[in-house]
């Protein structure tokens, strides 16, 4: 891995004939850091070192209700699978800002969909590369869309170590970033792995998770991750795990805001395109979960066109915004959970339910009874009964 350049100026420039810079490795990197990565390293393809650790984690049902990691494990064990005949792998970096505020949408979801913004610029990488070597070069881009295990790749082309919060941790970025690679059918010259785990003693990420989901060092329960339990997740949150939640309604950044990397080695927000937009610009929890309850499809698909907060569709952020009122919203946000008791979605109404009978008082029993006497599905009207016994209880 090479740091990265301090002006466009340097990365554009051709790099003098007989110079270690002249290598076609060195070249890439470059190019990757001025199409505006953090981090650019080169790894071979092959088994992955981590394929056990991933097959056992599978094993213990920690990947909950995510079948699609378990379909694609056999090509996960061997990054060369994938794309038959590719040799390396160019994995980056893009950093999200980690010094923005914390909220209840996590940093990284906040504006466009990180998927297509680095998968346009790996494209134009391979483009490049293309150029460069004169002919067409096989090879794809990956971004968290495709099986592989992209930490792997990230640790051994000398990005960073695997945290006690399973995130890859660079020792002068942190760990707010996203990760891509490139995988092409060429030989390079690969960048040392990183070797070295520098947690330390430090269980700050243990500690500090609420949900409890890190019950290890380096192994995550998603079924308790906050982050799989309001994106992931297809149906209803766990009551024992709803009032962990807090006011949280997309993704969590906890075990990432207590790191001491991140508190010291965060960066400011430099990357336009994961700006808030305006659906979430300086709203609060409450504000933006009583939006979120009341908005229709037609609105969300504006709201969320091109964010990466569309993949919980709209009646999974309707779910999140019911139980985020629910433990931190007061009798002022009554009327919104009542008029989301006729959600067209039955989650959102049954999650609704619950936050009534959190929230309680005289109007939320009336609106539960009320409903309780029209609600057709079951789970429903669980729900309300439920939440009904806890205010009369």
């Amino acid at each position: 891995m090479i740091a990265r350049p301090q002006s466009d100026e340097a990365v554009d420039a051709e790099p003098r004939a007989g110079t270690v810079a002249d290598s076609i490795e060195h070249w890439i990197k470059a190019q990757a850091y001025g199409l505006g990565f953090d981090l650019a390293g080169i790894t071979a393809l092959g088994p992955a070192a981590t394929a056990p650790r991933f097959d056992d984690w599978l094993s213990r049902g920690h990947a909950g209700e995510m079948v699609y990691l378990e379909r694609g494990a056999e090509k996960r064990r061997d990054s060369r699978r994938p794309v038959p005949g590719a040799r390396s792998a160019v994995v980056v970096a893009l950093d999200y800002g980690g010094r923005e505020p914390s909220g209840p949408v996590a940093r990284y979801a906040r504006g466009d969909d990180y998927h297509d913004v680095m998968d346009a610029r790996l494209r134009a990488l391979h483009r490049r590369v293309n150029e460069r070597v004169g002919r067409s070069v096989p090879g794809k881009p990956y971004v968290d869309t495709g099986p592989l295990l992209e930490r792997d790749l990230a640790r051994r082309a000398g990005l960073g170590w695997f945290g006690k919060n399973t995130m890859v941790i660079n020792p002068r970025l942190g760990s707010f970033f996203f990760l891509g690679a490139l995988l092409l059918d060429l030989d390079l010259v690969t960048d040392a792995p990183f070797e070295a785990e520098r947690c330390g003693t430090c269980t700050r990420c243990l500690d500090a998770c609420p949900t409890q989901a890190l019950v290890e060092p380096g192994v995550l329960d998603a079924r308790r991750c906050i982050s799989y339990l309001s994106i992931e997740l297809r149906g209803e949150i766990p009551v024992g795990l709803r009032s962990s939640v807090g006011g949280l309604l997309y993704g969590c950044d906890i075990c990432q805001d207590v790191c001491p990397y991140n508190r010291k080695f965060a960066s400011e927000l430099s990357e336009p395109a994961f700006a808030p937009r305006p659906a979430l610009a300086d709203k609060d929890a409450r504000t933006l979960a009583r939006e979120l309850l009341s908005m229709s499809q037609a609105e969300f698909s504006v709201a969320f066109k091109g964010s990466p907060m569309k993949r919980a569709k709209r009646r999974g952020l309707a779910r999140n915004a019911a139980v985020a009122l629910g433990n931190v919203g007061t009798e002022g946000d009554v009327p919104a959970l009542a008029s989301a008791l006729s959600h067209d979605e039955p989650l959102a109404r049954a999650h609704a339910a619950w936050a009534l009978g959190r929230v309680g008082s005289a109007a939320a029993a009336d609106a539960l009874r009320v409903r309780l006497r029209d609600e057709p599905d079951d789970a429903v009207l669980s729900e309300l009964r439920a939440a009904l016994s806890a205010l009369e209880g």
